[in-house]
């Protein structure tokens, strides 16, 4: 089988590491050449990862060799890229006999040439927000990786890693799978719809139930926040019980912490979508664009405007 890399300016190495590898992996404990790969770039010239490691590709879009499967390696901000030459490859491929896959912001390309609609996919969880705005017909799942017929996505990271084990085991069996898995330290293989997340009671470093009760009504009440007498009925105490709690535990009141996660929503979606501050202010539970570009230049040191014309 032979893999085509397609890498994006910017694209994330340890996602590409992590695709690439299992591959020369199942050749070497294989003892047979079960796949070749190629990479290629916009334009034919040298391509930078996010951490500055420069790739001399083997192709251009337009002169890359044939291939059963072609990734698109993307990180940074998938949203901004916009080559239409490589854009138009990508539709060459889908109408021939090419699967094609995107790995962290790639998926963002593939939407972005028209190569998704109608799909179940997923890519990293940063990008989620953002993406699912730009792309309302894609049915966006937040899982490790999604195989969807002729259409592969995956998360990034070291999520790449389980995405590949899955298909060599799909190709060449559960033995070779497992040795590949073993080869790069892998206690267990993780299945495609795994959760992309550390659940927060790791990643807040929060054990209290009426805590993650709360934590979680907030991350799920963005557009239309909760108010802190509900989240207090919620957690089945009183408000100032919870406040007090809250403080103790989190170092922070509960209006700060919530207005945290909006703000960061907003960022995200200021980032890589074209929506308006006014809808970005809507959709993050602010009543007005002013209100949020005060809560926002307050955070951040610079208005909505401003910080998405930095950004780009």
């Amino acid at each position: 089988m032979t893999v085509g890399f397609l890498l994006v300016p910017g694209f994330a190495l340890m996602s590409y590491a992590a695709a690439v590898e299992p591959l020369r992996a199942a050749n070497h404990l294989s003892g047979r050449a079960l796949y070749r790969w190629w990479h290629a770039a916009p334009g034919r010239r040298p391509v930078a990862a996010s951490n500055g490691v420069v790739v001399t590709p083997d192709f251009g879009p337009d002169g890359a060799a044939a291939a059963d499967l072609v990734f698109v390696c993307a990180g940074g901000n998938p949203a901004t890229f916009d080559d239409r030459a490589t854009f138009a490859w990508l539709r060459r491929l889908a109408r021939g006999a090419t699967t094609l896959g995107g790995i962290s912001g790639g998926p963002y390309v593939l939407a972005r040439a028209g190569l998704l609609e109608g799909r179940r996919a997923t890519l990293h969880w940063e990008h989620a927000a953002g993406f699912r705005e730009a792309f309302p017909d894609v049915d966006v799942v937040p899982s490790l990786f999604v195989i969807d017929g002729d259409r592969l996505t995956c998360s990034g990271g070291v999520s790449a890693l389980d995405m590949m084990v899955a298909l060599i085991a799909r190709d060449h069996g559960h033995a070779l799978a497992a040795a590949v898995g073993e080869w790069f330290l892998l206690t267990h293989i993780r299945e495609g719809m795994g959760p992309q997340r550390m659940d927060l009671r790791h990643r807040l470093g929060v054990s209290d139930e009426t805590l993650l009760v709360v934590l979680e009504a907030m991350q799920s009440n963005l557009e239309a926040p909760l108010p802190r007498q509900a989240l207090a009925r919620r957690a089945g105490i009183s408000l100032r019980h919870l406040e007090r709690h809250f403080r103790a535990a989190m170092g922070t009141t509960i209006h700060v912490h919530y207005l945290g996660l909006r703000l960061e929503r907003a960022r995200q979606l200021l980032r890589e979508t074209g929506l308006s501050v006014l809808d970005v202010a809507l959709m993050t539970g602010f009543g007005s664009a002013s209100q949020f570009s005060r809560a926002f230049a307050a955070r951040h040191g610079l208005p909505p405007s401003r910080y998405r014309a930095g950004y780009r």
